[in-house]
């Protein structure tokens, strides 16, 4: 008994008492940790880098072949929506996606190999698209 009296004696001695400032800094701290006050302004974020949209109408690229231009190490990003069904292959980079008829399909691979590479259409052998890859 006297062992439990003697933890809460230092408890209280220790925690202190409530006419000091000593919660108001946790509270604070809390409070800036959790984003309640005193929070930094936001850094801005960098802008995402365009991603190309390519469109496929009646089987064959609205406004021609799309010109793709990227440099090595970056990343490839690009959209291809058709409204016919087929598999869009880049050639060089050997990569393949099917888009369903009135649907899209997303690609996004880094840009590892350098040349000027072909996308297309493949079950209706129509070009779409000319990746080229600079160096760097």
């Amino acid at each position: 008994m006297a062992a439990v009296a003697a933890v809460v004696v230092l408890f209280v001695v220790l925690a202190g008492g409530d006419d000091d400032n000593s919660g108001t800094t946790a509270t604070t701290e809390t409070q800036a940790t959790t984003g309640t006050t005193d929070q930094k302004p936001a850094q801005p974020q960098p802008a995402q880098p365009a991603v190309e949209r390519i469109v496929v109408v009646g089987g064959k690229p609205r406004g021609g072949v799309e010109r793709l231009s990227f440099d090595s190490g970056e990343r490839i990003r690009f959209v291809v929506r058709s409204d016919v069904a087929d598999e869009v292959h880049v050639h060089g980079y050997d990569i393949s996606r099917d888009v369903p008829a009135g649907g899209s399909v997303r690609f996004s691979f880094p840009a590892r190999l350098e040349g000027v590479f072909e996308v297309e259409l493949e079950g209706r052998h129509e070009q779409i698209a000319e990746l080229r890859v600079s160096p760097g």
